[in-house]
């Protein structure tokens, strides 16, 4: 019964992805320290809010470029080469965070530059190692294998800002850095003892390069591949139009009486959907049993996007009763990260199984750009909106907008809602 409740934990039979797990456990907590302490740092040193946005721009360029570079090295070099090499790079900068700290280095720019060189090396290393997966576990093993991972990064997108915060005042901006950089060596130890992972070749079709053409290539199959196209589209239709992040301050303060700089509520708001993400990882056993891959994403989406219209309903209606209203609306977002997590396992999961392994690392690039960019979009459409409208209208129109564009697009590319996998028994 445990095994068909909880998470599915099969894929850490195998000893590859085990050490690249494990080594993943103790490497997100040195990331969400560095994730917490570059703003913060950024805004001791300017006392400016404009710079700690500027950071968005300098980690995003980054991400889009070389998530998109990297998923074409990742289809033409070994995998497990550039994993390496992108990791020592991680480590590279990690320190370099650390030296300009404790020179007591105060400029900002120099702060800005390593950001962007570090995620120039986390866009490359991301799909890439994402890429890997279906090279070391069976096909039937990856959604479990999937919720693993992002029950990992969602717990520590909880544990850092939580403990970063409180240690910075503490033990300061370059022992947090150097935290980090120790950390990454467990993935380095992880990699180094993978075996080669050279890309595999369908007989007859081109060998890849690691160029422009071959990105323009990579997004020529998505166009001829229904399925895998879609998985990105609804995912941009449930971050743009349903992730309320931005709003999160202005609710704590308006709806909630929280102060204009923070507070519990802002806090308990923030960390509402990644703490139901790690829910729902540990109750994720039902994911592996799951054929119907399609009608699952569709059916997560939409419930993700009900979760956060009626996060926003609540705020609308049942604002002056009686109604506990903070925890109904922390309920919801957790529910809608419960399914939103489901929803990454099994687009994940299509990415990696219904994808040639020559076009894989590519994909994953694209994944990561839509991972990163959706969410970054929703925070300028429901920051705009909400100036107008005001949050709650905004929250609960964006949730109710997420139900039904996924609904027709469901409708408009049945081969989506139809598509199947093959699942262990």
């Amino acid at each position: 019964m445990s095994r068909r409740i909880l998470a599915d934990t099969r894929p850490l039979q195998n000893v590859y992805f085990r050490r690249l797990w494990t080594a993943n456990i103790v490497t997100v907590i040195g990331a969400q320290l560095t994730i917490v302490a570059v703003p913060a740092q950024l805004y001791a040193i300017t006392g400016s809010s404009a710079y700690v946005g500027l950071s968005g721009i300098f980690g995003l360029v980054p991400l889009v470029v070389f998530g998109l570079w990297g998923g074409a090295l990742a289809d033409t070099f070994d995998r497990r080469r550039i994993l390496m090499v992108t990791t020592v790079g991680l480590i590279v900068t990690s320190v370099a965070f650390w030296l300009q700290a404790a020179s007591g280095a105060e400029n900002v720019w120099l702060l800005l530059v390593i950001f962007a060189i570090q995620q120039a090396f986390f866009a490359v290393n991301q799909p890439t190692r994402t890429a890997v997966l279906p090279r070391i576990l069976p096909l039937e093993r990856l959604p479990a294998a999937n919720s693993l991972n992002m029950t990992v990064m969602q717990a520590g997108a909880i544990a850092g800002p939580l403990v970063g915060g409180a240690l910075i005042p503490v033990l300061g901006f370059s022992l947090l850095y150097l935290v980090d950089a120790i950390c990454l060596f467990a993935t380095l130890w992880a990699v180094v003892t993978l075996p080669p992972l050279p890309p595999e070749h369908e007989e007859g079709r081109e060998r890849p390069t690691a160029g422009f053409r071959s990105v323009i290539d990579g997004l020529v199959y998505l166009k001829g591949h229904p399925v895998l196209l879609m998985s990105f589209v609804v995912d941009l239709i449930a971050m743009i139009f349903g992730m309320p992040r931005a709003l999160f301050p202005q609710m704590a303060h308006e709806s909630f009486g929280g102060p204009t700089d923070g507070g519990v509520a802002f806090a308990i708001l923030f960390i509402a959907i990644p703490l139901g993400a790690v829910v729902g990882g540990v109750l994720s056993g039902w994911v592996s049993r799951v054929e119907r891959q399609g009608r699952a994403v569709v059916v997560c989406i939409v419930i993700w996007g009900a979760s956060i219209a009626v996060a926003g309903g609540v705020l609308v209606f049942a604002h002056g009763t009686m109604l506990p209203i903070l925890p109904i609306v922390v309920l919801a977002l957790m529910v809608g990260g419960a399914a939103d997590m489901a929803s990454a396992a099994f687009r994940q999961t299509m990415l990696q199984s219904a994808a040639n392994d020559d076009v894989r690392g590519r994909l994953q690039g694209v994944f990561i750009v839509v991972v990163a960019g959706g969410p970054r979009i929703a925070d300028v459409t429901h920051g705009a909106t909400a100036a107008v409208a005001g949050t709650a209208v905004t929250v609960a129109g964006g949730g109710i907008a997420v139900v039904i564009l996924t609904v027709v697009a469901a409708l408009a590319v049945p081969v989506f809602w139809r598509y199947r996998a093959t699942v262990e028994r």
